[in-house]
């Protein structure tokens, strides 16, 4: 009975140590994927102008094109995204001079950087930033954005800082949680200083990029389950021809700017078509062209 109790307190003390062993690597890789440094992303100083015209412009990308205040709110004073206790706690930062924000310590180059890297001030990544997306910003949209941000009023919302908890850590140590944007863009690419919207096929690419569609959709744009979404998410849609071809160009504007289908069915409300609706013409029409271009491909993927 003894050796067999012995046998017993080995093996438990095996799986113990192990489990600790698991548990520290765990930590300690997703410690090292958010908390490493990239000062060596170069500061890029950009013209930001505050006429009125920039700064129509500039809410204009926030609300219907970059769609930061899904995130952010529509005051910029932060939110807290997501709060589970085995995933995370993940907030987006109050990007106001108020109590709690962040605004008042970055200059505009810094403000640039994190838009288009995933860079804080500090040379950190930031979390769950779609700097994928916006990478190839224009110098001029940019700083749009960055002189209506200026322009708010301060919003006073303190928010408690990322918490990634078991799961979260697991999942980002194992590669299963792309969250970290910084540490796969080309911090090389260099965006163009000015992309004046027109209807052109061109734009349209643009607009499809730095507008999040190939963010959820996949560069290829024939859709999937989205990258660190929960299992109850539903996989985003096949948006190439074989997926939108039986749409009209009428109907697929319909169906951006309503969030229904012309069945009358309703799209998941995890696509942003509130804020599509706001597109303007041009850009729509510049977004529906392009979409027509992609070579056609069966949906999964992405």
């Amino acid at each position: 009975m003894r050796r067999w109790m012995r046998a017993v307190l080995y093996t438990l003390g095996v799986v113990l140590v192990l489990a600790v062993a698991a548990a520290g690597t765990v930590y300690a890789l997703s410690q090292r994927e958010i908390t490493k440094s990239y000062t060596q992303v170069p500061l890029r100083d950009i013209p930001v102008l505050h006429d009125s015209a920039t700064l129509a412009r500039g809410q204009h990308l926030v609300t219907a094109i970059g769609k930061c205040v899904e995130c952010h709110t529509s005051d910029l004073g932060g939110s807290v995204m997501i709060d589970d206790p085995a995933f995370a706690r993940i907030t987006a930062s109050n990007l106001t001079t108020g109590k709690g924000g962040v605004l008042a310590s970055y200059s505009d180059a810094e403000l640039a950087r994190a838009i288009r890297h995933g860079v804080k001030r500090d040379g950190r990544p930031a979390v769950f930033m779609p700097s994928d997306d916006w990478i190839n910003m224009a110098d001029d949209d940019v700083a749009a954005i960055i002189a209506y941000i200026r322009a708010m009023p301060p919003v006073d919302r303190e928010l408690e800082p990322l918490a990634l908890r078991p799961v979260g850590r697991t999942l980002l140590a194992l590669g299963q949680l792309p969250i970290v944007p910084a540490a796969r863009l080309d911090h090389g690419t260099r965006a163009p200083a000015t992309m004046p919207p027109d209807t052109s096929v061109s734009y349209g690419r643009y607009m499809a990029e730095v507008g999040g569609c190939t963010g959820c959709h996949g560069p290829g744009l024939f859709g999937g389950k989205v990258p660190g979404t929960p299992p109850e998410f539903k996989a985003a849609s096949n948006l190439t021809p074989s997926g939108i071809g039986h749409f009209s160009d009428v109907q697929l504007e319909s169906v951006l700017r309503t969030g229904q289908r012309p069945d009358g069915t309703v799209l998941d409300p995890f696509m942003p078509a509130r804020y599509t609706a706001l597109l303007s013409p041009t850009e729509m029409r510049a977004l529906i062209r392009y979409l027509r271009t992609v070579p056609a491909r069966e949906f999964g993927n992405r």
